[in-house]
């Protein structure tokens, strides 16, 4: 049996939380759980997963996944439908979707394309976003996707906003605009918040944080600052916490920054402690308590292999996880299954 709360369905409950004690606990064993007041227990929001997913490389069609709590080097997945990178990703649970992103510095896309996370296998043509663009943050509540963000390739900075139903595939449609437009946002989400973090490019950074209510269009709202001005940088979430891994700034070797936000309390990030490499353009998934870090930029070294990680509920330094197929930039994350 499926119901629903705050957006988000539980799987296997024979009711949702009621009361106003709702609240969100975690066991001994690291699992969330939704507990009431009476001490009744329902599993958090769906749409995390054990089995994350990194792809949209600058100039191939490879999907790698991982299991994501148990470290160790990525698997092949498949392939996307059309070879591009700098593009968006997220999931409901079960369907991963990648959105946008450009190849050979000459093409820039509209495509979305999806996967079934839990099978191995190639992509398949969800639809279009509403106009050609790369390097656009996305997150999801679990229903829908949205996409805000990017830039075209005569770089143009955009601060559109756009959504999609995951489970239904056809176009996206217009949602409302970020609060300044940018290009290599972090973005995360918990099950009603969608967050975009930092952005810009090399010449000029942003701390700005936005969110909105991924139920309802309209535009983003600011919700403060990162403790750093950076774009490129990798967000992933738990049920209540978001956290922003890397990312580049000017006069700076790339960074291995992470902050992380209470995402339904708004204000600034606070530093979490760092990467075990410096990176940009990073991806970034978590099953909710895990969050992992993949890939990425670094000026002496180009092209990363790396993956670290961290939990997400308590701050301090990332530790190896193990290693992509090969080294690789930009990627886009997302977990499921």
């Amino acid at each position: 049996m499926t119901r629903k709360i705050n957006n988000s369905y539980l799987l296997g409950q024979s009711n949702a939380p009621t009361t106003g004690g709702d609240m969100l606990k975690t066991r001994s064993d690291g699992t969330l759980v939704w507990e009431e007041v009476d001490g009744t227990t329902y599993m958090p929001p769906v749409w995390y997963g054990d089995r994350g997913i990194f792809s949209l490389d600058y100039n191939d069609t490879l999907i790698e996944y991982i299991t994501i709590s148990s470290a160790g080097n990525a698997t092949d997945f498949g392939d996307l439908t059309v070879s591009r990178g700098y593009g968006g990703a997220c999931s409901n649970g079960s369907r991963g979707v990648f959105l946008g992103g450009f190849k050979d510095d000459v093409v820039d896309y509209d495509t979305i394309d999806y996967i079934t996370i839990s099978t191995t296998g190639n992509a398949l043509d969800f639809g279009d976003l509403t106009a050609v663009r790369q390097q656009g943050g996305a997150c999801s509540n679990g229903t829908r996707g949205v996409s805000g963000g990017g830039m075209t390739r005569d770089i143009t900075q955009k601060d559109t906003i756009e959504y999609i139903v995951i489970a239904t595939t056809g176009n996206a449609t217009d949602f409302g605009d970020l609060t300044l437009a940018r290009t290599f946002t972090a973005s995360c989400a918990d099950s009603t918040r969608g967050i975009w973090a930092g952005g810009g490019r090399s010449d000029a950074q942003r701390n700005t944080i936005d969110y909105i209510t991924i139920d309802t269009t309209g535009d983003a709202t600011d919700f403060g600052d990162l403790t750093l001005a950076r774009y490129g940088a990798a967000g992933c979430s738990s049920t209540t916490r978001g956290v922003f891994g890397g990312g580049g700034w000017t006069g700076a070797l790339d960074g291995t920054v992470i902050d992380y936000i209470t995402i339904q309390t708004t204000g600034n990030a606070t530093d979490f402690g760092d990467l075990t490499i410096e990176g940009e353009q990073l991806g970034g998934c978590s099953d909710a308590t895990t969050a992992v870090f993949a890939g990425g930029y670094h000026p002496s070294t180009s092209r990363l292999a790396t993956m670290d990680y961290i939990t997400i509920a308590s701050t301090g330094n990332a530790s190896d996880f193990g290693d992509l197929s090969a080294a690789r930039y930009p990627l886009a994350g997302t977990s499921g299954d």
